[in-house]
């Protein structure tokens, strides 16, 4: 099945927001209906909205997202566009990184998971530590660097196609995502997405694009 909500990520401006690939009630009971309509409903909504607003009469009319935040990342003077660009992008690539359905990496994406971090137990722990760790908002990654996965931390809307590195699995640690459920139990929040809401076909066809 392909990702829900290409249309954000192949389109051009004036962007969409993107269906969610799964029923608001089908990650439960790990995130909540209610989260999900929060999270979705408000906060992606509005971050692509905004996109839309700030792109108005400039250069990035017809730009796609990938585009726009290449183009704005670094830039002082584009801080907000970079922020909300980012943001939209960052939503539809951890909504397509979750899945209800019970299932194991497969066979590539286990040999590379095996390659990088010498098993399943430590990129799992490594994943949950540095999400945790992040300080504030912000994403926990694993990325594909030069052939090798990595496990890094963003903060805010910073994204690693901002640095030419590849997303393979995206976790949001922003309180929105989790503190209707979790309150300040964050590490909760990620051992729950890592243990049982992961997308691993999702992640395996990152990996098959690199």
């Amino acid at each position: 099945m392909e990702p829900k909500g290409l249309n954000i990520i192949k389109a051009v401006a004036p962007f969409e927001l993107p269906l969610l690939p799964f029923s608001p009630k089908d990650l439960q009971p790990h995130i909540s209906e209610k989260t999900i309509s929060f999270h979705y409903d408000k906060h992606h909504r509005k971050y692509v909205s905004s996109t839309n607003e700030l792109i108005k009469g400039t250069q990035y009319e017809k730009s796609t997202l990938e585009q726009i935040i290449k183009d704005t990342a670094g830039n002082p003077e584009q801080q907000k566009l970079f922020n909300n660009a980012a943001q939209a992008w960052n939503h539809w690539f951890y909504w397509n990184c979750l899945s209800s359905d019970v299932i194991k990496p497969k066979e590539k994406l286990m040999q590379a998971i095996n390659s990088s971090f010498g098993s399943f137990d430590k990129f799992a722990k490594e994943l949950i530590s540095t999400s945790v760790a992040q300080f504030g908002s912000g994403y926990g990654w694993v990325v594909m660097d030069k052939g090798v996965l990595r496990v890094i931390k963003t903060s805010n809307a910073d994204t690693p196609i901002a640095h030419n590195l590849k997303p393979v699995i995206g976790i949001d640690v922003w309180e929105h995502a989790y503190y209707l459920d979790y309150q300040n139990r964050r590490e909760d929040h990620v051992v729950a997405l890592v243990n049982n809401l992961i997308n691993w076909d999702f992640a395996e066809r990152n990996l098959e694009m690199e």
